[in-house]
């Protein structure tokens, strides 16, 4: 009897007999891919590892969570303090972008202090070798292996038992059981799910590199995300040097936390002080168009530069672009800027732009770029000691704003003595060093800070 074969989604894994254009499940247009079946007209599985049995979970002994440092902070940090012993975690980010150069020097760390064991499908044990000594990542207790075949990778796992395992990458390994080629949905889904099975059993935490698509989503099947532990994005762009890594799901941390790092020629460096970076060194109160605001990533305050452009147009609908912030929250700033201030932008293009290549989504980055707006449109610079934190409500007035302590502690650091708030959360007159101007309205934040 001939191999069948199934349709799986690649975005919800929904299974059908035949290919549909819209999945049923998800509603996505063009997600099935075909998979082959056995004889009997089921997909091969793999069997449960071992044989334990169910435990009353009053009974399981109340142990302190055992993390162990990946020797790096910045990593430490968006893993929630640490990796936890057994746990699976999935690192995705653009070709070119470092994840491979960040997990050979976490593997180089971890292996000074016990075994590690690195898996590469996509280069040579020499040319493993040879970026290890450029990165300094060369350890006593470090193993190279060039293997895609899962069960090899498997027998090596269960002989070595080592205290980290790094799959580089997750598409490039294969189940010889199946019929498919490597990388397709079948391929990824079972080596992920064994992988991920063997790791929780031996009680081993496994990196998975993971491959994006052109949207910037991570290929493969939608439920290799839901089987591992953790997901980590890798941000930024090949042609700068800091990389920005960022949390999507933890189960055994915040995902609100990000780690800095500058890519240099001995590999990764980690950034100590981010808010440093984040700011552009011009002139003091020489350029209209910056503005400078404190913004929480997870724990972290960080103070990150607000650029913004206003000219005249040169076409019937003005241009709007952003870089770092969302387009829509422009549009609706520059909405009130015209109705609740005055400032008719109807005939300007503008741009924004957020210093560093990072990416803002809280609403208190919102008084921030109203002000950069209306300094660029009125050519009058803000006060280059000023800082600015706020959420701007549809009728002008300046929302409150959460850890606005640490967010004005951060200020005070790099040397600013003001900074306009939100008056809900105008408690005292300073913060340290740092003196607090509480504003109502964006009119009133615009006077203040224009001095006009």
């Amino acid at each position: 009897m001939a191999n069948k074969s199934v349709f799986y989604c690649r975005s919800c894994g929904q299974k059908s007999l035949r290919w549909m254009g819209r999945c049923p499940g998800c509603g996505e247009w063009n997600t099935f891919a075909e998979e082959r079946a056995d004889n009997s007209g089921r997909l091969q599985e793999y069997t449960a590892i071992g044989g334990q049995k169910p435990q009353l979970i009053t009974e399981l002994p109340l142990l302190a969570e055992d993390r162990f440092s990946a020797g790096l902070i910045e990593l430490d940090r968006v893993l929630g303090g640490g990796i936890v012993p057994g746990s699976v975690i999935l690192l995705g980010g653009d070709p070119g972008i470092g994840k491979s150069t960040l997990l050979l020097q976490v593997a180089g760390q971890v292996a000074r202090k016990g075994t590690v064991l690195y898996v590469s499908g996509e280069e040579s044990v020499k040319q493993i070798g040879l970026r290890a000594s450029r990165l300094g990542a060369s350890a006593e207790g470090l193993y190279v292996l060039a293997e895609s075949e899962l069960n090899a990778v498997e027998y090596h796992m269960r002989h070595l038992k080592p205290e980290l395992v790094v799959i580089d990458s997750i598409q490039t390994m294969y189940n010889p059981d199946l019929s498919s080629a490597p990388g397709s949905i079948g391929q990824v889904r079972d080596c992920s799910s064994r992988l991920t099975r063997l790791a929780k059993n031996i009680n081993i935490p496994v990196f998975f590199v993971g491959h994006v698509t052109k949207d910037g989503s991570l290929a493969g099947p939608r439920v290799l995300e839901h089987m591992v532990d953790t997901v980590l994005y890798f941000e930024g762009e090949r042609h700068q040097m800091f990389r920005i890594l960022r949390g999507v799901k933890n189960r055994f941390g915040s995902t609100n936390e990000i780690g800095v790092f500058e890519m240099q020629e001995q590999g990764l460096v980690e950034v100590n002080n981010p808010s440093s970076l984040f700011m552009m060194a011009h002139p003091c109160g020489s350029v209209p168009g910056a503005v400078v605001v404190p913004v929480m990533e997870g724990t972290r305050p960080l103070l990150v530069e607000i650029q913004a452009l206003v000219s005249s147009t040169g076409f019937s609908t003005p241009r709007r672009m952003t870089a770092g912030i969302d387009y829509n929250r422009l549009a609706l700033l520059i909405a009130v800027l015209e109705k609740r201030v005055g400032l008719l932008m109807g005939n300007y293009d503008a741009y924004v732009n957020v210093v560093g290549g990072v990416r803002i989504d809280e609403p208190a980055v919102d008084l921030a770029v109203a002000l950069a707006l209306a300094s660029s449109f009125r050519d009058y610079p803000v006060d280059c000691r000023t800082a600015a934190v706020g959420e701007i409500g549809l009728t002008g007035e300046i929302r409150p704003v959460n850890a606005l302590e640490r967010r004005v502690r951060e200020a005070g650091q790099l040397g600013f003595k003001r900074c306009l708030v939100p008056a809900a959360n105008h408690a005292g007159a300073k913060i340290g060093e740092v003196e607090l101007l509480g504003v109502n309205t964006l009119v009133d934040a615009i006077e203040i800070a224009l001095k006009a």
